[in-house]
């Protein structure tokens, strides 16, 4: 029996792109599992698929739909050398009262241009994560996105950083002082955190926060 429309898509977009699970196709096209399934069900290929396919792949649109003519419309290898996927993990920056939410799963990619990120620091040891708290307002708010270069841990003067006490990540500026570090927040309804020099040692600075993003509402 002939495979459906729907399934010869899926074992074009595997063979070309390495993504090997639903799952992790729905993260790739940045929509919900069940809108997977619900094509399935229909043997349709949504449009927006196609597209989001090729901005990101490369991948021909008439090869993607019925195997014709070649793969890509432009080399994958082109496209990796322009851009980078950066990691979005479930963990979340504290910024207010709570605890940080511990998780390094990888809830899907963002791409950036690789020239842009060259001049921020190492891709490498980069990755997003959400915020959530109110502590850091107005320059970031609960449900922010923002992109943390862990390889930058020299505590600079003004600059952001995600930093560890036991068991909580928060997003806050830092301060050198002759006595130890002091931990600031930007609204003002939050008091200083001090943390002395003998108690320095407890502090990990998880990285610098480079960028960030929201979502209107």
């Amino acid at each position: 029996m002939a495979a459906s429309q729907f399934e010869s898509f899926i074992q074009r977009v595997k063979q070309a792109t390495g993504i090997h699970s639903l799952n992790k196709l729905a993260m790739d096209l940045g929509v919900h599992r069940s809108s997977i399934t619900h094509a399935r069900s229909r043997d349709t290929i949504p449009a927006t698929w196609i597209l989001q396919l090729f901005q990101k792949h490369g991948l021909n649109p008439d090869w993607l739909n019925g195997g014709i003519g070649p793969k890509f419309l432009r080399s994958s290898e082109t496209a990796e050398e322009e851009f980078i996927r950066i990691p979005k993990v479930r963990a979340r920056l504290c910024a207010g009262g709570g605890s940080f939410e511990v998780g390094s799963e990888i809830e899907g990619y963002y791409s950036f241009r690789r020239d842009w990120l060259s001049k921020k620091g190492s891709a490498a040891k980069m990755v997003l994560l959400d915020v959530f708290g109110n502590s850091m307002e107005p320059e970031f708010k609960d449900g922010d996105t923002v992109l943390l270069d862990e390889s930058q841990k020299e505590i600079l003067a003004g600059a952001v950083y995600a930093v560890g006490i036991e068991d909580t990540i928060m997003i806050k500026r830092v301060e050198k002082h002759p006595n130890g570090l002091v931990l600031l927040s930007d609204n003002p309804k939050y008091g200083a955190i001090y943390q002395k020099k003998d108690d320095v040692s407890c502090v990990r600075i998880i990285g610098k926060v480079i960028w960030a993003c929201r979502e209107l509402k």
